[in-house]
């Protein structure tokens, strides 16, 4: 119990001190992405402190099973270097009971980060998501950023040179209108005012001392060009983040796949599996129906027809049936197999990210033990290409998850898997140092001229 105690402590340290580091590292990288929107726009410390806490929450799940990783490489390379591995070893500890302190205790971690993520990441990122909603409501020239085009608006695209801190006053205005399909509108103003109406369900832009240019699509002859003091836009913007939200309707609001937990997102994708069930047998019914009446009408019809019209009206009719139950299939795979696709997929991510805990500790204890050499900053090294390897594998198995060409388990725990069986191949490589593999075993399968014999001396018998 001493030494699995010492284990521990020499975990502790690393641990904090990693988790210290990657979450300063994202929030710095969370800052240098989101800052300029939040500072200068008039709100105040206590808002921006509260959306910052809010997205604390997704940077804890990344960074915990980072974490894990890099203590234990920092620990056993420590252990290693220092000799007391050797020590250990030589006292009858084998690497299965020096790993067993630091698994348990990732064991725990994963359980508590499943917690974590089910319980308070949701509310987390609903709360977020509500909090930047209603700054959008309370300060509409949130989402414009000086000298980039804002899209933000559904068929609009808005460019404006300078908003103003504590007012909702632009400068420079280019407005390029979508909304009309057969027109090209260009609308630019010296000045101008952005409000809601009092539904939050329209975005008004009072436009002062501009242009209005506009050219026809279908034959480019017609062009006219209208010079205003004063013109209004109303831009519906229902939908687009832009609606209002009230305290006592919060929980009304539908959430999003991030910020359900997994028994919720099961019961989501449940739901629109059963919609699907129902929609496959309305189909199959009606294909049953049009089959059976083609068949009635062609026994009992008493039309006179031409030779071969009978068959030709059933080919038709089977035609269209065909192109019918296409189209519905072509909605049903495209629109409600995605979106259960995509709730399989965050809900197996809930398991997996935690589940790399146990994971790294297989990657990490043995990758200590063998870089003691190397120092910290091989570790290190090999410690980042892991995190490379993990995330590239996890991102690529979303992707493909979320197009349909894997199992949303299969894309999820994919990089688990990689990671898992190369733990376990490190494991059994710091248990025999002196050969990476025992060719000789696999020769014994081979003619007696092909084998190969073991001519290696075991240092342990010497």
């Amino acid at each position: 119990m001493k030494v699995y105690r010492y284990i521990l402590r020499a975990h502790a340290g690393p641990f904090i001190f990693s988790f210290g580091t990657l979450m300063f590292i994202f929030l710095l990288q969370f800052l240098v992405k989101g800052l300029d929107q939040l500072v200068g726009k008039g709100l105040g410390a206590w808002v921006i402190t509260e959306l910052i806490v809010l997205n604390l929450a997704w940077m804890v799940v990344l960074a915990v099973p980072m974490s894990v990783l890099i203590s234990t490489l920092m620990a056993f390379g420590s252990l290693s270097s220092t000799h007391e591995i050797t020590a250990m070893k030589a006292a009858g500890v084998s690497i299965y009971r020096m790993a067993f302190p630091v698994m348990i205790a990732a064991i725990v971690i994963t359980i508590l980060l499943f917690e974590f993520d089910n319980k308070i990441l949701p509310e987390a990122n609903h709360r977020a998501r509500i909090l930047r909603s209603d700054i959008e409501r309370k300060k509409p020239t949130f989402g414009i950023t000086p000298g980039l085009f804002t899209q933000s608006v559904p068929g609009y695209s808005i460019l404006v040179k300078k908003t103003f801190e504590h007012s909702n006053d632009l400068e420079g205005i280019t407005i390029y209108d979508y909304t009309r399909p057969n027109s090209n509108v260009v609308v630019t103003a010296t000045t101008g005012i952005l409000s809601f109406s009092p539904d939050y369900r329209k975005l008004i832009m009072d436009l002062r001392d501009g242009e209005i240019h506009e050219l026809d699509l279908t034959d480019y002859k017609q062009y006219r060009r209208i010079l205003f003091d004063k013109h209004r836009i109303v831009m519906n913007v229902e939908g687009y983040n832009f609606t209002r939200t009230k305290a006592d309707e919060e929980k009304n609001i539908r959430r999003g796949d991030r910020e359900l937990s997994a028994g919720a997102m099961r019961g989501v994708a449940d739901s629109v599996q059963r919609i699907v069930d129902q929609l496959n047998d309305h189909i199959r019914q009606g294909v049953d129906q049009q089959v059976d009446q083609m068949l009635d009408s062609t026994t009992h019809s008493n039309e006179p027809f031409l030779p071969g019209d009978s068959h030709a009206r059933a080919s038709t009719k089977i035609r269209i049936l065909e192109s019918t139950v296409q189209n519905n299939t072509f909605i049903i795979e495209n629109s409600y197999r995605h979106m259960i696709d995509s709730y399989w997929v965050e809900i197996h991510k809930k398991y997996s990210i935690p589940f790399a805990c146990i994971v790294f500790v297989l990657v990490g204890v043995p990758l200590g033990i063998m870089v003691r050499r190397g120092g910290f900053g091989v570790a290190c090294g090999l410690s980042l290409g892991f995190f490379v390897l993990y995330w590239v594998c996890l991102i690529g198995g979303e992707k493909l998850a979320d197009r349909d060409l894997v199992s949303p388990m299969v894309g999820m725990w994919i990089a688990n898997v990689l990671l898992g069986v190369l733990g376990i191949f490190l494991v059994f490589r710091s248990l025999h140092e002196n050969q990476l593999i025992d060719w000789s075993f696999f020769s014994r399968f081979l003619p007696r001229r092909f084998r190969i014999e073991s001519t290696e001396t075991n240092p342990r018998n010497e």
